[in-house]
C-alpha cells in the first residue's frame, strides 16, 4: 500500500491509480496536471487554515536565497507563509507528501530527499513572471508541486498557471486554479508564470529536494 490510512477515504485502487498517474505523466513528459488531486480531507481542513490565518501571517516573497534573496513586484507579487507541523492541517499535509515521496521514488527512482511548502497568496493585481523553481548553481529542487485552495473560481477571475515548453516560448498548459487541482513538474526544466489574479488567489508551492549535504554542511535542513 502506497499511502496511509489518513487518505484511505479516496479509496486505496483510486490512490494507487493516483500515484500511477501522476508517475506515468512524469515518466512521458516531465509534468502531470490532476484535477481535484487533493483528497478532500486534506484539501477542507488546509483551506479552513488559511481563512483563520491573519493576514500579517503572511510575508512578501523574495527572488533568489538567503544573502541573494530580494524583493521585486515588478516580478513577484505573492505573499507566502511557510507549512510546518504545528497545526493538524500542516501536519497530515506533509505526512502525505512524505508518504508521495516514498511512492514516487519507487516508481521512479528520483532519489527525492526531502519536501517543503509555503502558503501563497495572491491580491488581486498580483502575479508572478516566467521563471524556473531551480536556483542556478543550487539545482536541488527535483520536483515541483502545486495545489490550488479556490472554492467557486470562475475563468474571468484569471490567475493561472502557463507551464512552458522547455526549448521555446510556447505555453503548452494553462491551469486555472481550481479547488483541489495539483500540478507537479520537473524543477530544472519547465519554465512557467502566474497569471494576474481579480480576485484573492490562493495556493500551495512546494519542492522535493535531493540531499546535497557537502563537509558537515546539511542541505537541505532537516
Amino acid at each position: 500500500m502506497y499511502i496511509s490510512e489518513f487518505s484511505h477515504p479516496r479509496g486505496q485502487f483510486q490512490q494507487e491509480r493516483f500515484i500511477s498517474t501522476v508517475a506515468n505523466q512524469l515518466r512521458l513528459q516531465g509534468y502531470c496536471v490532476v484535477p481535484k488531486g487533493l483528497p478532500e480531507l486534506l484539501a477542507e481542513p488546509l483551506y479552513a487554515q488559511l481563512q483563520k490565518e491573519n493576514a500579517e501571517n503572511f510575508k512578501p516573497a523574495g527572488i533568489g536565497r538567503k544573502s541573494d534573496k530580494v524583493l521585486n513586484e515588478a516580478v513577484r507579487g505573492d505573499s507566502i507563509q511557510w507549512i510546518d507541523n504545528v497545526t493538524s492541517a500542516g501536519a497530515e499535509w506533509l505526512r502525505w507528501m512524505e508518504e508521495l515521496k516514498i511512492a514516487l521514488n519507487r516508481e521512479l527512482l528520483l532519489g527525492l530527499f526531502s519536501f517543503e511548502s509555503h502558503f501563497a497568496c495572491y491580491a488581486p493585481g498580483a502575479f508572478y513572471k516566467k521563471h524556473l523553481d531551480a536556483f542556478p548553481g543550487d539545482a536541488n529542487r527535483v520536483l515541483s508541486v502545486v495545489v490550488y485552495l479556490n472554492a467557486d473560481w470562475q475563468q474571468e477571475d484569471g490567475g493561472e498557471l502557463l507551464l512552458y515548453d522547455p526549448q521555446s516560448d510556447h505555453a503548452i498548459e494553462t491551469v486555472s486554479p481550481d479547488f483541489g487541482t495539483m500540478v507537479f513538474f520537473l524543477s530544472e526544466e519547465f519554465p512557467h508564470e502566474v497569471c494576474v489574479a481579480q480576485k484573492k488567489r490562493y495556493s500551495i508551492a512546494g519542492w522535493y529536494r535531493l540531499n546535497s549535504s557537502m563537509n558537515g554542511l546539511i542541505d537541505p535542513p532537516r
